[in-house]
């Protein structure tokens, strides 16, 4: 077990009262109508103010409950804060904007300071209508700028990408070919709720929290069950405040991390020639560009790709050939990114079982993790960084069959770059309360000793190194 803030944060009393016990019905399949909400910031530090906006249909009072997601003795989030008897009331529904953008303008319901003490990570709100007891969630995170040993950045840029309130509103919708647009032009807002998840399983936990309960929880859970000091990011504050890298020795992107800007991929790049070490503990990572957009206000909009697909493409529309793809290729990030077909099922097969990220697996050359693998890969490995290729195999969809590859690099500055080549790896680590494992493609068989002793290697290299801020500058630099 590791001594951090978060060993001490996970030993206060936990709960499992942050579960929804009556999740609201959805209209068109994504909207929460019986009460919604959206945060004013997607992250916030200790003694900034807060705002939530809430609309509820019909008009009621309606009660708030916030808790910290963490592990909290395997109940999996903490009480910190309760707001009862407020006000509800219907509150409109934006047009499009620019760029097919929905961008509500509401009017405030609850405002508060976070307080000092509430510890870095990812914090739900439990809201509650009166008149008939149903229930959605609002998500943000709360960050710090503290020295520590890791840091996870939420994927919340792609969780807007697929959110698609209130009705066929992602960067998947143009109004013309039916959910499978991948050009430009298109974008989104964070001033609105989440809608309910809709692809793969019905998934009534994704009522307003994003993709954070479906994903990402798992792999906090676990960290934090582990005791390691974990500071916790969105997808923005890389983008605002690329420095935040230089207080950490590692960077975790979990799940399901698809969308980067342009200033997100150049940090995270630099900081990895500089000897940060990082750990892609997720599948189709950092393969499209978003790019801010000026109005509306917390909006990006699909600019290019990250990943120049292939001849083969998805859709019988290629709407990919309209970006200019002149975005660096992401697989000399990751080590090996997305290729055709991007998505499937496999097992996580070893091929290189004297590495040191297998050490006291047991794992032997051919050894595979039950569908570890999935939804969406990565298997186009890097001729620059020329990888270790760990695990390795083929997925297989309706789409046809590909490739995936599970690489780890070195840098001259010593970092490491570890690529799990899977959304699914936290399905490997734990379960924790409410999870709902996937079962797409290939089934699956959740926590495995062999996944939480891999990650243990990672993680503990990770942190046996300097913080990318205390490494000494090289002669030149």
């Amino acid at each position: 077990m590791h001594d951090s803030p978060v060993r001490a944060e996970n030993a206060r009393p936990g709960t499992r009262d942050w579960l929804l016990d009556r999740p609201a019905p959805v209209a068109c399949g994504t909207r929460a109508m019986a009460i919604e909400g959206y945060c004013s910031a997607a992250s916030v530090r200790a003694g900034e103010e807060f705002t939530l906006y809430v609309s509820t249909n019909p008009s009621t009072n309606w009660s708030v409950e916030w808790y910290r997601s963490g592990y909290y003795g395997g109940a999996g989030g903490r009480l910190v804060r309760r707001d009862d008897g407020l006000p509800g009331a219907i509150q409109p529904t934006p047009d499009f904007g620019p760029f097919r953008i929905r961008a509500c303008a509401w009017e405030p319901s609850l405002t508060f300071t976070i307080p000092a003490d509430w510890l870095s990570g990812v914090y739900v709100g439990k809201l509650t209508a009166h008149d008939s007891g149903y229930q959605s969630y609002v998500v943000f995170i709360v960050k710090d700028d503290r020295p520590c040993d890791l840091i996870q950045q939420c994927s919340d840029l792609t969780w807007q990408g697929y959110n698609r309130w209130p009705d066929q509103c992602s960067l998947y919708d143009d109004g013309v070919h039916n959910g499978m647009y991948v050009g430009p032009g298109v974008g989104v807002s964070f001033d609105r709720p989440y809608g309910k998840y809709r692809q793969l399983e019905d998934y009534p936990l994704s009522e307003g929290s994003g993709e954070w309960l479906l994903w990402e929880f798992p792999f906090a859970y676990w960290a934090e069950q582990e005791g390691y000091d974990v500071s916790y990011i969105s997808g923005l504050d890389l983008d605002g405040d690329p420095g935040t890298l230089r207080r950490t020795r590692g960077f975790l992107s979990v799940g399901h991390d698809e969308y980067y800007t342009q200033r997100m991929y150049d940090s995270l790049y630099a900081a990895v020639e500089e000897g940060l070490n990082v750990g892609f503990f997720s599948g189709n990572s950092v393969a499209g560009q978003l790019t801010p957009a000026a109005c509306p206000p917390r909006s990006l909009v699909r600019t290019d790709s990250f990943s120049a697909w292939e001849e083969q493409t998805l859709t019988t529309t290629p709407t990919s050939a309209c970006l200019p793809h002149q975005a660096p290729d992401s697989r000399d990030l990751l080590g090996s990114r997305s290729t055709f077909p991007v998505m499937g099922g496999a097992d996580w097969t070893c091929v290189l079982p004297d590495h040191w990220i297998f050490a006291g697996t047991g794992m032997r050359y051919g050894d595979g993790i039950p569908g570890l693998v999935g939804w969406e890969t990565h298997g186009l490995v890097s001729e620059l960084r020329k990888p270790d290729v760990v695990a390795a195999g083929t997925v297989s969809s309706d789409y046809g069959s590909g490739p995936y590859a599970a690489t780890v690099y070195a840098t001259a500055s010593g970092s490491q770059v570890f690529n799990a080549a899977t959304i699914y790896w936290a399905d490997g680590l734990s379960a924790p309360p409410g999870y709902q494992r996937p079962r797409d493609y290939v089934p699956r068989n959740g926590p495995d000793p062999r996944v939480q002793a891999i990650t243990r290697n990672v993680l503990d290299r990770f942190v046996a190194s300097a913080r990318l801020g205390d490494r000494p500058v090289a002669p030149g630099q």
